[in-house]
């Protein structure tokens, strides 16, 4: 019962949280990480969370970055990809040097510097998306840029930490089959994605059968078990994920494309993705035209799967994730206080370089416009799950990292965390060109903002 008691406390501060941002008019991701925070240290919440609510957490983050995916358009995402390799890059490589070099001033461990940049290098995409949706801004350029940044981002993540970690903890060397493993794991991870999206979902679509034909036709002889009359191209003509959910006529459709959702962040998981990524693939992947054959039908089941999905996603599922991060702030007075210096320059450092990075690449490699360079580099500010997965084994499972070392990364990433809604709020009214910024560089002047449409 003391897991469903804390339940119903989270809940709670769900509602509460989520009353006081539409009081304030900030977003309720806000309340969410404070609300935690302030639980975990008066001791209502436990500092060590339970399985049951670490479970329930996980579902959380899976149903948003499903939901997010599945509002998401498909081609614009791939299109958005092609400019934000630079974003990515150069989004990665400044927040990791300037942690390595402060946290080597400050402590002077070559090991435990390494593994301070790998603790602030992913970006937390989950909370920029909730914040951006929470602004009305999750489908514009902008947030397609931060989301594919962000992907590619966790990839070379996910890549160094699986690299530099055994080179940090002493346990192993790098060597050219660890690089090889990886690059090959994400490589069929997106295969596979590609295969799903492209040609297996929309199997009744013609489209698809056109372009699935040649592949087919090429590749059957080599599997000499299939009866090629039964499982011909035909077969595929008149089957598809169409098929399935109309199965369930309106009612199951939503049990089964979150089943989809599972299963595909499952196959993430198996491959060292968050299952939140593959979550996103999911909704991605899973279009309108997947859910019926009659035209007013389509959108009706459509838009009652999404209204569910919505609703369990941002309003009592998915902020649970929100909240169990925020317990993860426990707070100790003295050594809070002797490590303020610490704490101050490496959160004013990686926000500085952060943004700074990510909206020069947005501008001069993504060819994004000022407003939408800017919104991107503030974006990207957020650090999450990758953080924390870092911080657990550096500090707990190896004793690399210093309890002051410690402390110091994990008030980073909340107040970078902090910043992500605060800065995006702050940033909407110039983004959107409700109001100017002009900046003068001499004798030119840039506006920073949006035009203002005559």
């Amino acid at each position: 019962m003391q897991d469903l008691n804390h339940l119903a406390l989270i809940w709670f501060g769900v509602f509460l949280s989520s009353y006081l941002a539409r009081l304030t008019k900030l977003t309720s991701v806000v309340y969410f990480l404070a609300f935690g925070c302030l639980m975990v240290n008066i001791g209502i919440l436990p500092e060590e969370t339970t399985p049951f609510i670490e479970g329930f957490a996980k579902v959380g983050i899976i149903l948003i970055m499903f939901a997010l995916g599945f509002e998401e358009n498909s081609s614009q995402f791939v299109q958005g990809i092609k400019r934000a390799w630079g974003i990515a890059l150069l989004g990665a490589i400044g927040p990791f040097s300037i942690a390595y070099i402060l946290a080597f001033q400050f402590w002077g461990d070559v090991k435990l510097a390494l593994m301070c940049g790998l603790a602030m290098t992913a970006t937390a995409v989950s909370l920029t998306m909730v914040s951006l949706r929470s602004e009305g801004l999750h489908r514009t350029d902008a947030a397609r840029g931060i989301m594919t940044s962000a992907v590619l981002d966790d990839i070379a993540s996910l890549a160094l930490v699986a690299l530099l970690v055994p080179l940090a903890t002493g346990q192993a060397d790098i060597s050219f089959s660890q690089v090889f493993v990886i690059a090959s794991k994400t490589l069929l991870f997106f295969g596979i994605i590609t295969l799903l999206g492209i040609w297996v979902f929309p199997c009744n679509s013609s489209i698809s059968i056109e372009r699935l034909k040649p592949l087919w036709n090429r590749y059957r002889k080599y599997i000499p078990f299939l009866d090629r009359r039964r499982y011909g191209i035909s077969w595929l003509e008149r089957h598809g994920v169409r098929d399935l959910l109309m199965l369930g006529e309106n009612d199951q459709s939503t049990l089964i494309i979150l089943l989809l959702a599972l299963l595909i962040s499952l196959v993430a998981h198996g491959f060292g993705f968050h299952p939140a990524v593959g979550a996103y693939m999911a909704g991605l992947i899973l279009k309108q035209e997947h859910f019926h054959e009659d035209e007013k039908q389509q959108v009706r089941d459509y838009e009652h799967c999404k209204l569910i999905i919505d609703n369990v996603a941002f309003s009592w599922i998915g902020p649970v994730f929100f909240v169990n991060l925020g317990t993860k702030i426990v707070l100790d007075f003295d050594i809070v206080v002797s490590v303020i210096p610490e704490m101050l320059a490496l959160t004013l450092g990686v926000f500085t370089i952060q943004v700074l990075s990510a909206m020069l690449a947005a501008r001069y490699t993504g060819s994004f416009a000022w407003h939408e360079s800017i919104m991107i580099g503030i974006g990207m500010l957020g650090r999450a799950e990758l953080a924390f997965v870092v911080l657990d084994i550096g500090y707990v499972q190896n004793a690399i990292f210093t309890t002051a070392a410690f402390y110091t990364l994990m008030f980073t990433a909340f107040w970078l965390n902090v910043a992500v809604p605060l800065t995006i709020k702050y940033w909407r009214p110039y983004f959107v060109g409700d109001k100017t910024l002009l900046v003068g560089l001499g004798s030119q002047k840039i506006l920073l903002s949006k035009p203002k449409e005559r």
